[in-house]
């Protein structure tokens, strides 16, 4: 059974950086490619960067130069390094593979206002 649990999020000002990880079970980081997305209020989910099992990492246009994803294939937990935080940015944020499984976590809200 595939669990995947996010954590990190919070209240931040613009401008300010957040860390996110996700600490994957029951799923190889390593050989999945893995994905961020994020969710808004009254929008689609959206993903926002990419790591394939090769480790090259892909960025939605939105998020390119700010966000960072990366992994610990040790710990099975794939991280997420935002900074230049934008009230855009703003959303909950999800760990899955790419495409996606039917198996989400809770979220980690992010919330970016002064």
């Amino acid at each position: 059974q595939v669990q995947l649990v996010e954590s990190g999020g919070g209240l931040v000002q613009p401008g300010g950086s957040l860390r996110l990880s996700c600490a994957a079970s029951g799923i190889k980081i390593s050989i999945n490619p893995m994905g961020w997305y994020r969710q808004a209020p009254g929008k689609q989910r959206e993903v926002v960067a990419r790591i394939s099992s090769g480790g090259n990492t892909n960025y939605a246009d939105s998020v390119k130069g700010r966000f960072t994803i990366s992994r610990d294939n040790a710990k099975n937990t794939v991280y997420l390094q935002m900074s230049g935080l934008k009230p855009e940015d703003t959303a909950v944020y999800y760990c899955n593979s790419v495409p996606p499984i039917n198996s989400w976590g809770q979220g980690t809200q992010v919330t970016v206002s002064s």
